[in-house]
């Protein structure tokens, strides 16, 4: 017997299947999140933590507070995150479940409070952290005090708007105007698209338009590149010279080095061309370069790396890491015979979640902090070199040393910066594959890059260099790479080819 399906039955079934998943539990997630996030991200996550937890607190002078704070208070500093004389990793199978009774909980309190005083004493017997100089920390608060809020294009030439002789009515288009000029300082619309958005007749969009053009920096407002640089020959009074005709007529010619065909098209000498390309080359491709705030990345380091006798000292930027105790108003309340077990309860469960956190904040930076010395310890001719000295080196390779898994690593450097005695680098920038040497030695790619460099700059202009040359000088180093290796490489250091880096 066959029963018929309903419409609304047909196509619809039951299966199943199985799947695997992983799911991170939301303390795994909170502890990932600290040991990726920068510096400054981490102070902001902790700062919301500390307004969710009231049982957080935070120090606000982890010296003067370890002077003066009475025995028995339960204080975990981050003052230095060298190995400490016991585990305190976090694992979840040893904390106790929230309906453990009062005695486990008094005694998890005991327990900070040695764990606190184990800290202070090993804080003052070692590893002090290197500190800086009075004269350069004030040299680097007043830097920080300089710094201002850069002002926008849009405002400058909004600004220019309302200081011009333009009537009322032109000033609104001016502003309509500049409302789409993007950030490098050029038109996004051509005068009919901007006549039919707004009903106003083009005649006099381009009569604002070219008062607009005077603005402020040179050659803003412009719909193209060849328009852009006319506009500053014209500025300069440039308009009979010969940069303004190949500008305005051979624009694509010049950018392909194509100058002895320019030389005879214009009855000029090649070297004529190739100083007129040189003026050119001079000018502002993109006007709002100044007012852009794109490029302006204000770092802190994570690490510091100082040089101490014939050693480097390494140590963690601890200025932004948050001090971090739970408050013992809190194990005075749990001490009290009345109250609640849900009080209790509530307590302990944020508690625990504090010293969770802490743990986390710890293991954030003994993890940080060994993987920076770890990279010390095997960049040391970067150290004392400079970059052509930089040695390959894995993620996988750092792991298997400081005891860690290589996703590890890549989080733990991730966004963050080491100062050392070479410069302010992301410490991402040293790890890099490498190829081996004739005397079996390794060498970065970034090593390989800063050769390469080199070659260009030492070339003869009049006959530079080609990537089969480049090759044949590296294997006379003893590093052997294919020709379009080289070529990858020229590209990504933005390295013309040989035939556009040629000076007649």
């Amino acid at each position: 017997m066959f029963v018929k399906l309903p419409p609304m039955a047909q196509g619809l079934y039951l299966s199943q299947k199985m799947t695997l998943s992983q799911v991170l539990a939301p303390q795994l997630q909170q502890s990932l999140a600290l040991l990726q996030a920068p510096t400054l991200e981490l102070k902001a996550l902790v700062e919301l933590e500390l307004q969710q937890n009231p049982i957080l607190e935070e120090i606000a002078d982890i010296d003067a507070d370890l002077k003066t704070t009475p025995e028995g208070e339960e204080i975990v500093s981050l003052a230095d995150p060298a190995e400490p004389p016991r585990e305190v990793l976090f694992d979840p199978a040893t904390e106790k479940p929230s309906h453990s009774p009062v005695d486990d909980f008094q005694a998890e309190f005991e327990r900070l409070v040695r764990l606190d005083q184990e800290w202070r004493d090993h804080f003052s017997q070692t590893n002090v952290p290197l500190r800086q100089k009075e004269e350069e920390e004030e040299k680097r608060q007043y830097m920080f005090d300089s710094l201002v809020a850069g002002t926008s294009l849009q405002e400058v030439l909004l600004e220019q708007v309302r200081t011009s002789d333009l009537t009322g009515e032109q000033q609104s288009i001016a502003e309509m105007i500049v409302g789409n000029i993007d950030d490098h300082g050029y038109l996004q619309a051509t005068v009919d698209e901007l006549a039919f958005s707004t009903n106003i007749p083009a005649d006099k969009i381009r009569e604002v338009l070219t008062v607009v053009q005077t603005f402020h920096p040179p050659g803003v407002a412009a719909r193209d590149l060849r328009e852009c640089l006319l506009l500053q020959l014209e500025r300069a009074s440039r308009q009979d010279s010969l940069e303004y005709r190949l500008v305005r007529d051979h624009l694509d010619a010049v950018g392909k080095h194509r100058f002895p065909d320019l030389a005879r098209q214009l009855n000029a000498t090649v070297a004529q061309i190739q100083e007129a390309a040189e003026r050119i080359s001079h000018l502002e491709p993109r006007p709002g370069r100044d007012f852009s705030n794109v490029d302006q990345q204000y770092v802190v380091p994570e690490v510091f790396v100082q040089k101490v006798g014939d050693d480097y000292g390494v140590t963690t930027n601890n200025d932004y890491v948050p001090h971090l105790r739970i408050s013992n108003t809190y194990k005075d309340l749990m001490a009290k015979a009345d109250s609640s077990a849900e009080v209790r309860d509530y307590i302990r469960e944020k508690i625990r979640a504090g010293k969770f956190l802490i743990k986390s904040l710890h293991q954030r930076q003994q993890t940080i902090i060994k993987i920076a010395q770890e990279i010390v310890s095997r960049q040391r001719g970067f150290m004392d070199h400079g970059i052509a000295f930089l040695k390959p080196m894995t993620m996988l390779q750092v792991a298997e040393v400081v005891g860690v898994h290589e996703t590890t690593v890549s989080r733990a450097v991730s966004g963050k910066y080491i100062e050392t005695p070479q410069g302010v680098y992301e410490m991402k920038f040293f790890f890099s594959a490498g190829v081996k040497m004739a005397d079996g030695s390794g060498v970065s790619n970034t090593s390989i890059k800063d050769i390469v460099v080199d070659l260009v700059k030492q070339e003869d202009t009049r006959k530079p260099l080609s990537d089969e040359e480049i090759v044949k000088l590296l294997g006379a180093k003893g590093i052997h790479i294919a020709r379009r290796t080289v070529a990858k490489y020229r590209s990504e250091l933005n390295i013309l080819p040989s035939n556009l880096r040629r000076v007649y």
